[in-house]
């Protein structure tokens, strides 16, 4: 059996998805390494309120190690990383994010293999493009690769640009462990639901592709989740739930007769990144409607295993004309592409693969 890979992973959270959209992504990639007989240890800091919030309590497959949000507790959990093989720091950790990075890298050892993991990359690369010196630019040559969680050849191309060595795309999926078909619940009863967390470059797609088809088709019913949304105006027919616990993600996606995927700006401009929802929905036999993103036909096909609407008025039309039996037929076929190609055991696979190659490589180069 091969020797096991200790990994360090420094990431914004991996007990709470509140106000943190890559916990399940975090959390479908870990547990399937851990499968594969790597030790995690995920560092996360208690900022946010995320420890008030937690979806999770921690599980037997990866050590949690919560540290305060002050200077000093963070430079104790960096120095922690010379134990591992492997050191991960991702994006948007929350919290005095690069100079985490600089720490890090500096605690871990030479023979380690030292990863930026990006789960933002549009984002992140507009942060790095607007500002001259960007912390991110200098620290790229001590690095020995960038993964993201998408982006395809525009952020492979992009990251190299800015000095990256390598960049690697993992994508999104699904654990069928975590999403999956259960019963409807009434309480999540509605003709459309959109679940996101309120965000500046977010808005006003949600307003085009979630809230005017809604005022259109005022004698439906909206559901619309996540936190932020409190003093928004709503049409009359959009409830909002407020922040959705991870456990209640299936009997949402379950119980709707469809459910929206919207991209954010950053996103839709750059590369193509299937978000968390799209499986999550998918795992669930969701009949999902997206906002068209290049690249979507990697991951499902459209019409048959996902509807695609380029505007408000696409997702109005389709709505309009969406019987029970179509949209359940279409989740169906979503779910049986989902576990075919795209689960967090396969996307594992692939970084078990990539993280012994580098190890040994890195050792090898170290030796001579």
């Amino acid at each position: 059996m091969p020797a096991p890979i200790s990994v360090a992973f420094y990431g914004s959270s991996l007990l709470s998805s509140y106000w943190n959209g890559a916990a399940t992504y975090y959390r479908g990639l870990i547990k399937a390494l851990a499968a594969r007989g790597f030790r995690v240890v995920f560092f996360e800091p208690d900022v946010y309120d995320r420890q008030k919030n937690k979806d999770i309590e921690p599980p037997d497959w990866c050590e949690v190690v919560v540290y305060d949000g002050t200077a000093e507790a963070m430079r104790a959990a960096a120095a922690e990383a010379g134990r591992f093989n492997v050191v991960v720091k991702a994006s948007g950790v929350g919290f005095m994010d690069d100079e985490l990075l600089e720490a890090v890298i500096a605690a871990s050892s030479p023979t380690a293999v030292r990863i930026f993991w990006d789960v933002d990359a549009p984002a992140t690369l507009a942060e790095v493009n607007a500002a001259d010196g960007h912390p991110l630019k200098a620290a790229l040559k001590h690095l020995d690769m960038v993964m993201t969680y998408g982006g395809g050849d525009p952020v492979v191309t992009a990251y190299r640009s800015i000095g990256a060595r390598e960049c690697i795309p993992i994508y999104n999926a699904l654990d069928p462990g975590t999403h999956h078909p259960v019963a409807p619940e009434p309480r999540f009863s509605a003709d459309l639901t959109f679940l996101g967390n309120r965000l500046p470059d977010r808005e006003a797609r949600v307003e085009a592709f979630f809230l005017e088809p809604a005022t259109t088709l005022w004698r439906q019913k909206f559901l619309l989740g996540g936190a932020g949304w409190g003093d928004r105006s709503l049409p009359p027919n959009v409830s909002w739930l407020g922040h959705v616990a991870t456990a209640d993600h299936n009997a949402l996606n379950v119980t709707a007769k469809a459910v929206l995927n919207i991209n954010r700006d950053s996103m839709a401009a750059t590369g193509f990144s299937p978000p968390t929802r799209v499986f999550e929905a998918a795992g669930a036999a969701a009949c999902l409607i997206t906002d068209h993103w290049t690249g979507i036909e990697m991951f499902l096909v459209p019409g048959e295993e996902v509807l695609v609407a380029r505007d408000g008025k696409d997702v109005a039309d389709i709505l309009g004309g969406l019987s029970l039996e179509r949209a359940r037929e279409i989740g169906r076929a979503a779910l049986a592409r989902v576990l075919a190609d795209h689960t967090y055991d396969q996307r594992a696979e692939t970084v078990d693969r990539i993280l012994r190659d580098r190890i040994a490589a890195k050792r090898a180069g170290v030796a001579a």
